[in-house]
């Protein structure tokens, strides 16, 4: 990728890829390519997956739902997004996702840029095409990384079964 100012392409499945967590996520632009201004990964996270719920306090978190639909819940309010759909998640607002109908594969945006500092810092390198093995993740590590980069857990991920009213 090139941060000289002169712009590039990058073709499908190209860019620095990592497994975060259960995902695959490869940035397509971050903060040292836009001059801090945002960071755009293309992403794919398999049906039950999600995050814990969190606070991004130094930036906004966006997605862009290319295929598969995640329920989303951000403050008070829970949507459910599929193809075409896009969720604004604000700094300082706790959210959680959870995929409902996967995989799903999409967008994530945040602004400013340098979420992709948090992703090389947890992530790990791929072992093959797709999306790795579903797994417990460090969840002490996961948080101190996560202080480190300005997000703080402040919850357990949203399940599948919440969502269908069965927990």
């Amino acid at each position: 990728m090139s941060s000289d100012g002169s712009g590039y392409v990058l073709g499908a499945g190209v860019g620095n890829t990592r497994w975060f967590l259960d995902t695959r996520m490869t940035v397509k632009a971050g903060g040292a390519e836009t001059g801090g201004a945002l960071t755009v990964i293309e992403w794919s996270a398999p049906e039950g997956f999600g995050p814990p719920r969190h606070v991004h306090h130094a930036e906004d978190e966006m997605f862009y739902v290319l295929d598969g639909e995640m329920v989303v819940e951000c403050g008070d309010q829970r949507w459910t997004t599929g193809p075409g759909d896009f969720a604004f998640l604000p700094r300082g607002v706790p959210h959680v996702f959870v995929v409902s109908r996967g995989p799903v594969h999409g967008l994530q945006l945040t602004t400013p840029g340098g979420f992709e500092a948090f992703v090389e810092e947890v992530g790990r390198l791929p072992e093959g095409p797709g999306l790795p093995e579903p797994s417990m993740p460090d969840v002490p590590g996961l948080t101190a990384a996560g202080r480190r980069h300005g997000n703080d857990i402040v919850g357990p991920p949203l399940s599948l079964n919440q969502i269908e009213g069965r927990g």
